[in-house]
C-alpha cells in the first residue's frame, strides 16, 4: 500500500488557476477538513504547480484514482471533501475530462489582429 490512500494536488501556480480562485486558501480548507475527519495520515493535500490546463481552473487532481476536477470554486470544496475524499464517490459535475491528453490550455484570441 502507498504511504497515502489519496494524494490531492491543487494547482496554485500557472497563469490562470490562482486568478480564478484563491487556490492557496483551497489547500488550507481541504487540509483542515481532512484533519478534522481524522484522516490526515491517509489523505495528503498538496500545492502543485501548473497542470498545463490553463483557463479550465481552478484545477485539482486526486491520485491514485487519476480524477481531475476543473472549474472548482470554494463553495465546491466541502462537497469534494465529503463525497470524494472521505466518501469515495467523485463529484461528477466537477469532473474535468477534455478527452485529449497533454496540454489543454484555452487560447485567448490575439487582440492585435
Amino acid at each position: 500500500m502507498a504511504q497515502y490512500q489519496l494524494h490531492v494536488f491543487v494547482c496554485t501556480g500557472g497563469d490562470t488557476c490562482p486568478t480564478q480562485g484563491d487556490t492557496e486558501k483551497y489547500v488550507k480548507i481541504l487540509r483542515a477538513g481532512v484533519a478534522q475527519a481524522g484522516r490526515h495520515r491517509e489523505i495528503r493535500i498538496n500545492k502543485a504547480g501548473c497542470f498545463s490546463q490553463c483557463g479550465n481552473g481552478p484545477m485539482m487532481v486526486v491520485y491514485p484514482e487519476n480524477v481531475w476536477y476543473g472549474g472548482v470554486q470554494e463553495s465546491d470544496l466541502q462537497e469534494i471533501l465529503e463525497a470524494h475524499l472521505l466518501g469515495g464517490a467523485p463529484v461528477r459535475r466537477l469532473l474535468y475530462a477534455p478527452g485529449v491528453p497533454g496540454p489543454n490550455k484555452i487560447i485567448k484570441a490575439d487582440k492585435k489582429a
